[in-house]
């Protein structure tokens, strides 16, 4: 019987440990956006790749930098599931029209 009461009072303490998160290092997120930034900045200054290769590396940085803010900052890594999908699909969404604004600008007109 004491056993079982135990048993059950450490199941209790594991499940509130499973639902209660760690809070994240908002330093070593600030470092990394900053970092990424630096890196933004240096690769569009100090080499001369072609537009279409600095437009596309610059908004892959972008993309990893507002997840990062996303999942961390906005807490979305700590959220339900369905929270998750609502936030990607309007991410997909961006990804597509900036995908179009860039077929826009780089394509040949007709």
């Amino acid at each position: 019987m004491i056993q079982d009461d135990e048993a059950a009072r450490e199941a209790r303490v594991e499940d509130e440990e499973r639902r209660v998160h760690r809070h994240p290092n908002y330093m070593a997120i600030f470092w990394w956006l900053f970092g990424l930034t630096a890196g933004e900045v240096s690769y569009s200054v100090f080499t001369h790749p072609p537009r279409a290769v600095l437009m596309s590396v610059l908004v892959g940085l972008a993309i990893v930098k507002a997840t990062l803010v996303a999942l961390f900052f906005m807490h979305l890594k700590f959220e339900k599931k369905t929270l998750g999908i609502i936030v990607a699909s309007t991410l997909l969404l961006g990804v597509i029209l900036v995908s179009v604004g860039m077929a826009e600008k780089l394509l040949p007109r007709p």
